[in-house]
């Protein structure tokens, strides 16, 4: 199965924090191939401290990255233009993120799990 990694988790790996290099590690051996979005790598960079240029390139020569297509993009408009009315008020920088995991047929691992609450993305158990 494709696994999208969120910025959450990616953050994690890249400050060796809550043991997500060891998660990444079992999930490749479980077969699971570890793939993101240009999106999250924008956020990622976004945050870097000054140290962690060569770490995070090098993380992600290790992940597939998804562009965002127009058909990405639809569908995230669409659920977050579904969502407002249900009156939940989503960004639409997540909906991109869940456009994507369902346009690609991936699970979602992520730590705002609450930021996802549409039934389409199937959301990874993370430890």
């Amino acid at each position: 199965m494709k696994l999208l990694l969120d910025t959450t988790v990616l953050i994690d790996v890249l400050r060796k924090r809550r043991q997500r290099r060891e998660f990444l590690a079992e999930a490749v051996r479980a077969g699971h191939i570890l793939v993101t979005t240009a999106l999250n790598i924008g956020e990622l960079y976004s945050g870097l401290l000054p140290n962690e240029e060569s770490a995070a390139k090098a993380l992600l020569e290790n992940i597939e990255s998804f562009d965002i297509t127009s058909d990405v993009a639809r569908l995230a408009g669409s659920l977050r233009n579904a969502w407002s009315k249900k009156g939940r008020t989503l960004t639409l920088a997540d909906m991109v993120v869940a456009a994507a995991a369902i346009e690609h047929g991936c699970a979602l691992a992520t730590d705002n799990r609450k930021d996802f609450p549409m039934t389409e993305v199937r959301l990874y158990p993370l430890p």
